[in-house]
């Protein structure tokens, strides 16, 4: 395999604080990887990082084998990476369809111009999106909700549609961020399930982030362990799950 995601010595600081520091990591070409940590450890800002809400104060981030510092997040997501999020932010007003369109127009082809003026350029693309979008919708069990209210959907099925609105840009690279959240167990084992049968069937690589152990445990290869924004342990769910430094991080307790 080769790195398709790679942080080198990545630090991002506020105010003098080093939210993330010196983390080095890579992901490689169809992988589905776990990052974890404490609350605060800085996961997040790791993601905000990889998709450019942040940028980094030291260091580099590599995508393919290009770099991502500096660009804003529609230029990341027009590389190919695609996140959700922690707490889902749908737009509520808009339909299902309309979410996952909304997302799938990262791809446009035609121009400011051709959209104002309804161009048989623009009319076609539409048609042609609204039609992927649907087929998106349909091999996630979304379809019959497309015409409904986005906030009228259960939570389980909201957390589905984050996903799906992230697949319509068309990623190589899939973020969840705790994609478990809020969910009880039967919805868990059917996240789990998703999640495999996605990188499967739209050839993704999968990164994210997670506090369900068992989750994480379950669906991992590799994980990396985060604690006060450095990387404390990397390997297998069994080398991570019996690591004194990771057990300390968890439990405040002192590490052998």
């Amino acid at each position: 395999m080769s790195a398709l995601l790679t942080l080198d010595r990545v630090t991002r600081s506020f105010g003098g604080l080093a939210a993330v520091a010196g983390v080095s990591m890579h992901v490689d070409e169809g992988e589905l990887v776990g990052l974890i940590g404490p609350n605060g450890a800085g996961k997040t800002t790791v993601f905000n990082l990889l998709t450019g809400v942040y940028a980094p104060s030291e260091g580099g981030i590599w995508f393919n084998g290009r770099t991502l510092n500096g660009l804003r997040p529609h230029q990341v997501a027009r590389r190919g990476v695609a996140r959700t999020f922690q707490n889902i932010r749908l737009f509520k007003t808009l339909t299902v369809l309309q979410n996952v369109m909304v997302a799938a127009h990262v791809r446009s082809r035609t121009g400011l111009l051709s959209a104002v003026m309804r161009a048989p350029s623009q009319c076609r693309e539409d048609a042609d999106v609204e039609r992927q979008c649907v087929e998106l919708l349909d091999r996630l069990d979304l379809r019959a909700y497309a015409h409904e209210r986005s906030d009228s959907l259960a939570y389980g099925l909201q957390r589905r549609l984050e996903i799906a609105r992230a697949l319509a840009t068309g990623p190589r690279l899939l973020l969840l961020d705790e994609p478990g959240a809020g969910m009880n167990p039967n919805e868990k084992v059917g996240l789990m399930a998703l999640i495999e049968r996605i990188r499967t069937d739209f050839s993704l690589t999968v990164l994210l982030i997670e506090h369900d152990m068992k989750l994480v445990m379950g669906i991992c290869e590799r994980i990396y362990v985060l604690d006060y924004g450095q990387i404390i342990c990397e390997g297998d769910p069994a080398t991570i799950s019996s690591d004194p430094k990771v057990i300390a991080a968890y439990l405040g307790t002192g590490a052998d």
